[in-house]
Formats: C-alpha cells, structure tokens, sequence
C-alpha cells in the first residue's frame, strides 16, 4: 500500500503534516499512551480513511486531544493520524509478544470459558503471573504457547509473513484478520527486530540494499512495483498480501510479475535485499 499523505517512517516528526493541526507545546510535550482494544485504526482526519492499523499494546505519543479523538504518532514507525482517544490509555510496558496467527483473550484460566476478545499475531501484552497453561494479564487470560517474550525476535521474516497464509486482503491492514501487502512486510520486519515504515514507497527507499537485475534472488528480498510490495519466499515464489486472491498468498514470480504488469501497475521498480535468512 501506498499513500502520498502519510508520516515518514522511523519517529522522525513530519512538521508539515502536524502544522496547523496541534498545538507547539503539544507537539513537542506528546504524552505516551497505549492502544487497549486489540485493533485500533489510524485515520486520515476523524472518523475518515483508515491509512493503517495499530495492535493491542503499541504506544504511541499524543500530540492532541479533542473532541474525543487523538492525533498520535506511533512510536513503531512514526506514523501519524486520529485514533478514539478511549483506545488509549496508560498502562505499563509489555512483556509479551503474540506469535501465532491469532490467540484469544479469556476471562479465566480456562479454554472451554467465553472468550472476551481475539487478537491478532504481533498484539503486546503484560504477563503478570502464569495460572497453569495460562499467562495472567490485566485483560485476561492467554494461553502461553502463543505468547512469547519482547525481547525474542524471529529470525525470517518470510517464516512470520507465512503466518498470515490466508488473510483476506484488507486496505490499510495490519492484523491476522486482514492485511495489505505494506502491512505484511512491516509485520514480518518488526517480529524480526528490522526497523520498517509502514507504506510500500517508504520501504521500497528504505529497506535493504537494492540488487542488480541480473542478481539472482533468494529468500527474504523484496520485490517493489509502483504501488505494491512482495516478499520473495523462494527463486520461483512470491508471498504476498494481494487484491488479486485477496488474500495473503504464494503465486508463481514470473506469472506475477507478469500479472502485475498486465494489469496496468507496471514493472518491478526495484528488488532488495534484507540480508540472509
């Protein structure tokens, strides 16, 4: 995914982006808080367009408060828009990182009990305790095995990517229950400890070292169109988030890069590399 109006990435402060829309004091004061629903969507203006999406735990910093919406910069990528302000609130820092597709929240220490919530791969939270096959946290209850500390990163990208086989394809996703193709990418970076933006051009010029068109590629590069992203999961196979299956899929590379093209998104604008995996 690609938008022209959205924040750089990294936390570096777009001042054109925030000018005429918070106060100085604010701006430079941004108070720290942390999404408590397990998905948050980042809008354009208040109540607009959902550019991307923030998870259960991700702080971000406030610049202003009004009318019952936030204007925020996500601390994992400093991108900026309006989210409920009642999504956000103090709590402490995260212990935790879900690494399953998906998990869910429950009210006891119990599977066969309702459910409050589903969250999605990626979702931080706080361990407090563990209650048998449990970890205890302020919300609820989550089954350990789909928890695993902050501090333990993957190590291929592409194995976390193929955790979203089968997300349906969603504008502006960043979760298990819908994803883009930018959104598959900075999922995949970040459970990896690889710092990335969250639209496809900022990746494209920020990510990796470009490779020539004759290098072969290999698992873990990244192929760039004008508007879409792909992770490369072998010589011959894409994996990637696409409108076409709308789905996250594998798709043969040269029938893809064929496709793409036909369809009038033109050629590949560059191939990267992240290092090896």
């Amino acid at each position: 995914m690609t938008d022209p109006r959205r924040h750089p990435a990294n936390g570096r402060v777009a001042a054109l982006r925030l000018q005429g829309k918070v106060e100085a004091a604010a701006f430079v004061e941004g108070t720290t808080r942390r999404v408590v629903v397990p998905v948050a969507d980042l809008l354009r203006e208040p109540g607009g367009a959902r550019d991307r999406q923030l998870l259960l735990g991700d702080a971000v910093a406030i610049y202003e408060e009004r009318e019952g919406w936030a204007f925020a910069e996500a601390e994992k990528d400093g991108y900026t828009g309006y989210v409920r302000a009642d999504q956000l609130s103090d709590v402490p820092a995260p212990t935790h990182r879900v690494t399953a597709r998906a998990t869910h929240l429950y009210r006891s220490p119990d599977f066969k009990t309702r459910e409050l919530a589903a969250l999605s791969h990626g979702a931080l939270l706080t361990v407090t305790g563990q209650e048998g096959r449990f970890a205890a946290t302020s919300q609820g209850f989550v089954p350990s095995v789909h928890l695993s500390p902050v501090e333990e990163m993957g190590q291929d990208p592409v194995d976390v990517a193929e955790v979203f086989l089968g997300t349906p394809y969603l504008w502006g996703g960043n979760t298990s229950y819908g994803i883009d193709c930018s959104g598959l990418v900075q999922m995949a970076c970040l459970a990896c400890g690889i710092e990335c933006p969250g639209d496809s051009d900022m990746q494209e010029a920020e990510l990796g070292q470009a490779l020539p068109e004759d290098a072969p590629l290999q698992r873990g590069d990244l192929l760039f169109w004008k508007t879409h992203v792909a992770w490369v999961a072998n010589r011959d196979t894409l994996l990637h988030a696409n409108a076409n299956s709308m789905a996250t899929s594998f798709e043969p590379l040269e029938a893809a890069v064929n496709r793409i093209e036909a369809q009038g998104d033109g050629p590949v604008t560059s191939r990267k590399r992240l290092g090896e995996f």
